[in-house]
């Protein structure tokens, strides 16, 4: 079976990488990140779970800061750099660059999700300048620098669908993403197409209702169809197979609140596992008394259905503070998650466990099997950041969706330059 080679920006925690991995159809040849969390955390998976050796892990996943486009391809790394990041990578980086990792191999498609936050609609919302001066707002420059450079056959650009209407330098960035990728011989949708583009991960097995855009891009000298990679992701959808919490975690150890809470070293502790049986990750928070009887009640009086008002009016109470934006949501059995977050890096309040009996906020391990990340996925890192590089994260069993689909397209008889 050939294999397609494949690089990997902004690569996270490995969500993406992940799923195309899972197919077995992909060569990941460089995963590019540079929180070193998320650095640790890959090489970890591929070594525990794809079993690289060490030194095929150090290669492979590189942490640099891809804004320094040049010095990431072509080495020559300046004394900062090397200063900063050549001790967490391979040494033939700061020299020779990801060139010296890639070699003459051909890359076939390069995949990757900037940064969101300055694109998300809740971010905007947050900021005073709406984001606009943030830098993030351009990170696809240089996504656009490494697709020009090794002229893939196709490139999956993943983000948030605030990228829609996102518009620093009162201009919308999705038009300046077009028009760059057009300048360098890349087929896209068009702005005014885009929407089309978004997809929720529940339509793909996913126990999520997270919506995101996806956005494909053909070299114009391939003659594969743009759109039939489209219809091809379309033909993926599990409609019937809808996938809930339950099906997700409701097998997993209870967590229970005790009688009275105490404390373990530096850490609060107010649940215990109802069982000997445990899994990596499966820790819960710690949750003070009215935190436990604001949850019980809520539960009990299914304040998920009620209307906005009723919900803020329960906060005002239970506080005593007013807020104009909702505070509490508990998870239901029978239905897919909301989207899983990266502010659960600071709360859960959002993420109530179900079931009324444990009466806590879900663990890092349920988080990630929300995300479809295996449940033996190891994340490194504190548990705070653990969460936010699984709410940043592309859930696993869309991405291998999407690589299902577009190893077909790359199939085609004419998908050849």
């Amino acid at each position: 079976m050939k294999k397609y080679n494949v690089i990997d920006l902004f690569a996270g925690c490995g969500g993406l990488s992940e799923g195309f991995l899972e197919t077995g159809k992909f060569n990941i040849l460089a995963h590019i990140e540079w929180e070193k969390p998320m650095i640790d955390t890959l090489r970890k998976n591929l070594i525990k779970r794809w079993h690289y050796t060490s030194k095929e892990a150090q290669d492979s996943v590189i942490r640099f800061d891809i804004q320094k486009t040049e010095e990431l391809l072509h080495g020559n790394w300046s004394k900062e750099s090397i200063n900063t990041y050549a001790k967490d990578n391979s040494s033939v980086l700061p020299l020779k660059g990801l060139d010296g990792i890639i070699k003459n191999k051909t890359v076939d498609l390069i995949i990757g999700g900037p940064p969101c936050q300055a694109y998300s609609i809740a971010g905007r919302a947050q900021d005073p300048n709406s984001m606009k001066n943030d830098y993030r707002n351009y990170l696809f420059e240089s996504f656009v620098k490494v697709v020009d450079y090794y002229k893939p056959k196709i490139f999956v650009f993943e983000n948030v669908p605030g990228i829609l209407s996102a518009k620093p330098g009162d201009r919308f960035v999705i038009e300046r993403i077009y028009e760059a990728f057009d300048k360098i011989g890349y087929e896209i949708r068009t702005p005014e197409n885009m929407k089309k583009s978004v997809y929720s991960s529940v339509d793909f097995e996913v126990p999520q209702d997270r919506h995101r855009v996806i956005i494909l891009g053909v070299n114009k000298n391939c003659k594969i169809s743009l759109e039939n990679l489209y219809t091809l992701i379309n033909k993926q959808k599990k409609d019937k197979s809808k996938q809930t919490v339950k099906n997700a975690i409701g097998n997993l150890p209870k967590i229970m609140p005790l009688k009275k809470s105490y404390k373990k070293g530096n850490l609060n502790i107010s649940h215990e596992l109802a069982t000997k049986d445990n899994y990596i990750n499966h820790t819960p928070r710690y949750h003070n008394e009215r935190d436990i009887k604001i949850f019980r009640e809520w539960i009990s009086n299914n304040m998920n259905s009620c209307s906005t008002k009723e919900k803020l009016d329960f906060y005002k109470k239970v506080t005593g503070k007013t807020s104009n934006h909702n505070k509490y949501r508990n998870l239901e059995w029978d239905k897919p998650s909301p989207t899983i977050v990266s502010h659960l890096y600071k709360d859960g309040l959002m993420f109530i466990h179900p079931d009324i009996k444990q009466l806590r906020s879900i663990t890092i391990l349920e988080a990630s099997l929300l995300q479809t990340f295996p449940i033996d996925y190891p994340f490194v890192g504190s548990n705070a950041y653990c969460y936010k590089m699984i709410g940043n994260a592309v859930p696993v069993l869309f991405a291998k969706n999407i690589a299902e689909a577009l190893y077909l397209g790359l199939g085609e008889k004419n998908a050849k330059a």
